[in-house]
């Protein structure tokens, strides 16, 4: 399996103490990444953290494979300012950013598996001047992917796929189309096809309204929007199922009968997977043409230099990571 390339995140979240502590967890186990990082931040986390954690520079990923059983290796991105915890520094964002594009142009030529990314802080980087929405924008954009690009949130217990995501709940709403449900949809399906091993993915389509609209008394866009979009997936082949009224349809009974639920808007989709599995969640974009995920979590400050971070939704990311790699190359 071909290491992973492990973004820096910003350098006053908990991404560094994350890193350090998947190395750990890691070291013994066979997967093996490479931190697109500033060697001497980490070594200095490690050593105010009182981690044994040895941080090697390495000059290519060859290399880092060859050390990581016992140091974790790190292509430099030199920060141009000592990051404080807890306190962004716009200053860092150019270093941010450029650990985002080397790990991408690595995975685009082949040298690593597939790109896992610590949280970034995106209104930090707005203040910078960076111009995309998030990860998945700008990720697009670097790997010249076409079609529509989606995030799936997957856990061991539940894979979601928003089909509006970073926009407020009234706008969610009114942008929404059936042509976005179907164009999500389609590539889900893909995904799951390709790069989870499900021969025939079912996908549960969630109503928009309480009820699902209650036929029309609680609204009218199931019969407007989402019926729409799942007859033209039903006559694609595609094994879909709703609208579910979306206050029923993550019970463990429903969860039984679909592989992802996709829908209406974000927290319809993120809240019913980070209240079951926080933990475990991994942030997952589809239709790119490389294998990138992310933990499901934000860059935490108000924890970031204290060495109470959980590593866990990390480890899932790159696990998840090293999975969906494998698969792509098979």
């Amino acid at each position: 399996m071909k290491p992973l390339a492990l973004t820096m995140g910003d350098p006053a979240g908990i991404g560094g103490e994350l890193s350090l502590k998947a190395w750990l967890a890691l070291r013994q186990t066979g997967l093996v990444f490479v931190a697109l990082d500033d060697p001497e931040r980490l070594s200095r986390l490690a050593r105010d953290m009182g981690l044994a954690v040895p941080v090697q520079l390495v000059g290519d990923v060859a290399q880092a494979a060859e050390v990581f059983r016992s140091a974790l290796p790190v292509l430099a991105v030199p920060l141009a300012a000592v990051p404080v915890p807890g306190k962004p520094n716009l200053a860092n964002a150019r270093a941010v950013v450029a650990s985002i594009e080397q790990a991408t142009k690595l995975a685009l030529a082949g040298a690593v598996g597939g790109v896992v990314t610590n949280p970034i802080n995106k209104a930090a980087l707005y203040q910078a001047g960076f111009a995309y929405p998030g990860h998945t924008e700008f990720l697009a954009e670097l790997t010249g992917a076409t079609g529509q690009q989606i995030m799936m949130l997957a856990s061991p217990m539940l894979r979601v796929v928003p089909v509006t995501v970073h926009a407020s709940l009234r706008d969610s709403i009114a942008m929404l189309t059936t042509d976005m449900i179907v164009a999500a949809s389609r590539t889900t399906a893909s995904a799951l096809r390709r790069d989870f091993g499900i021969a025939s993915p079912r996908l549960a389509i969630a109503g928009l309204n309480p009820h699902a609209g209650e036929q029309g008394a609680l609204g009218t866009e199931e019969t407007t929007l989402v019926q729409p979009a799942i007859d033209t997936l039903r006559a694609e082949g595609i094994d879909v199922s709703g609208p579910w009224p979306p206050d029923t349809m993550f019970t463990a009974a429903a969860r039984a009968r679909y592989d992802v639920a996709i829908c209406m808007y974000h927290d319809q989709a993120l809240i019913p997977l980070k209240t079951l599995d926080m933990d475990h969640g991994v942030n997952v974009t589809l239709g790119l043409p490389i294998v990138r995920t992310s933990p499901d979590h934000g860059t935490a400050f108000d924890i970031a230099g204290k060495g109470v971070a959980d590593a866990t939704s990390l480890l899932a990311a790159l696990e998840l990571a090293g999975a969906l790699a494998e698969r792509r190359a098979r």
